[in-house]
C-alpha cells in the first residue's frame, strides 16, 4: 500500500483517536462477502496495519476505532484480529444480527467491541419511500440491546433519512453516531434546512447523538474539500462535546482522489484552536468508546 510522504500541517494531541476506519486482510484468510461493493487492498493484515500506522503516527493518532465494512458482511473476524494487534489502543464496531445470543455479545464485548453498525448506505442513496419503515424494527431492537450492555449504534445514512428519523432518534436509549457529517452536502451551505434541523437536534435533543467528521470527500468539493469547513463549524458549535473525527481509511473507491495527510490537515480549518482539537480528537472519543 502506498504511504503518504507529506508532512501534516497540524498534529493531533497525545492520545488522538481515529474514530472511523476500516481494516482489511488477505482475502484468503478473510473472505469477502458475496455482495461486496468495493475491492479493498489485498494485503496481509499486519502489512495493512503497518501502512495505516505510518501516516497516522505522523499525524499524532494513537487510538483507533475499527468500523466493520460491508465487504465482510457480518463476519467480524478481521476486525477482531486487528483489535488484538493494537494492545488496548483499538475498539470495534461490528455488524451482527439483532437476534444474536447474549453469549455472542458478551464474547464481542470482551474482545473490545463497543457497538453495532447500522448501515443504510451508500450515503448518497436517493430518496426511497418506505425505507425507514423497512428497517425500523431492527433499529429499535439493536438500540434496546445496546442500551442493556452499554454499547452504541453507528449509523450510516443519507441526510434525507436522518432528517426523517429525528423523531425516532429522539427516543433512542443508547448513544449513537452519525457518519460523514450526516452527509449534508457542503455545496448547500450552513443554512440548508436539513442541516438546521440537525443542528437544532444536537443542541436541544436528549444528548445521545454524536456526529462524526469523517469522509469529507463524500460531501464536499474536490480537490481540497475545504468547503466542508462551514458544515464542520456548524456541527462543532452545536455540540462540541459530541463531535468526533475519523479518517474513513482506506477510502476504497475514492482512494485515487484523496491523500491521508491532506484529509487530516483539514482539521486545522475545522478546529483551529488547540482546545477544540483536544476535545474532538481525545476527550470525546475517550469517553464515548471507553478508552482509559
Amino acid at each position: 500500500m502506498p504511504v503518504d510522504q507529506k508532512t501534516p500541517v497540524v498534529k493531533g494531541p497525545p492520545l488522538s483517536c481515529d474514530c472511523h476506519m476500516h481494516v482489511f486482510g488477505d482475502p484468503v484468510t478473510y473472505p469477502y462477502s458475496a455482495d461486496k461493493r468495493n475491492v479493498p487492498p489485498a494485503l496481509p493484515l499486519a502489512e495493512f496495519m503497518a501502512g495505516y500506522r505510518e501516516w497516522a503516527g505522523r499525524c499524532g493518532i494513537e487510538r483507533m476505532v475499527f468500523t466493520q465494512p460491508s465487504t465482510y458482511g457480518r463476519d467480524n473476524t478481521c476486525l477482531l484480529d486487528a483489535i488484538k494487534l493494537c494492545g488496548g489502543n483499538a475498539r470495534g464496531i461490528v455488524d451482527i444480527d439483532e437476534n444474536a445470543p447474549d453469549a455472542e455479545l458478551a464474547r464481542l464485548n470482551a474482545a473490545g467491541v463497543v457497538g453495532i453498525r447500522f448501515n443504510l448506505g451508500p450515503p448518497n442513496r436517493p430518496r426511497e419511500a418506505g425505507l425507514m419503515e423497512k428497517h425500523l424494527a431492527r433499529l429499535l431492537k439493536l438500540d434496546a440491546r445496546c442500551a442493556e450492555i452499554g454499547w452504541q449504534l453507528d449509523i450510516l445514512s443519507p441526510s434525507w433519512l436522518i432528517v426523517d428519523m429525528l423523531g425516532v432518534y429522539e427516543k433512542m436509549k443508547s448513544n449513537f453516531t452519525l457518519a460523514h457529517f450526516g452527509m449534508f452536502l457542503a455545496r448547500d451551505g450552513a443554512q440548508q434546512p436539513g442541516l438546521l434541523k440537525m443542528v437544532d437536534f444536537l443542541k436541544h435533543g436528549p444528548g445521545r447523538c454524536h456526529m462524526k467528521l469523517t469522509a469529507p470527500y463524500r460531501m464536499a468539493t474536490e480537490p481540497t474539500f475545504a468547503d466542508s469547513t462551514v458544515i464542520a463549524h456548524a456541527l462543532i458549535a452545536a455540540a462540541p462535546d459530541r463531535i468526533i473525527w475519523g479518517s474513513d481509511f482506506p477510502y476504497l473507491s475514492n482512494a485515487h482522489r484523496v491523500n491521508s495527510i491532506d484529509l487530516f490537515g483539514l482539521i486545522a480549518q475545522w478546529m483551529p484552536d488547540a482546545a477544540t482539537r483536544q476535545k474532538v480528537l481525545v476527550d470525546n472519543p475517550a469517553r464515548l468508546f471507553g478508552f482509559k
